[in-house]
């Protein structure tokens, strides 16, 4: 099946619950990703039928038929979609500045001192530099 372009390459909040069971199991049958969601919320399968459907006609998911059920899967790699929204969001709210959201990020009173040593250790690391 082809895959659609994308208008709005990022997920609604419902689509992104979905999204994230499918990244997380690999994918499935409609009952598979139900029995999932219904872990965190009931739902009804109808309702992750459709979801799916439209995930699937945004490019998102692909699907093929095993015996009578669709199995839906990944279209799109976790760290792609991540680095989109990353990106979508420095453009939008930190006038396409990643320094501003780095910023925004460590200046959060919840990023403990041992998250800003990963943050830190990554820096230095993507910079080449071990030093401190």
């Amino acid at each position: 099946m082809m895959r659609k372009k994308q208008d709005n390459p990022l997920l609604t909040e419902v689509e992104l619950e979905f999204m994230t069971v499918v990244w997380e199991t690999g994918g499935g049958t409609v009952r598979d990703i139900l029995a999932e969601l219904n872990k965190r919320q009931e739902r009804a399968y109808t309702s992750v039928a459709t979801v799916l459907k439209i995930m699937e006609q945004k490019g998102f998911l692909t699907s093929e038929r095993a015996d009578r059920s669709l199995v839906y899967r990944p279209a799109v790699p976790k760290a792609d979609y991540q680095k989109t929204t990353l990106k979508n969001l420095s453009s939008k709210l930190f006038n396409g500045a990643p320094a501003a959201l780095v910023a925004r990020l460590v200046d959060d009173e919840d990023v403990t001192d041992e998250m800003l040593v990963e943050i830190r250790a990554l820096l230095n690391e993507r910079l080449g530099d071990d030093e401190r």
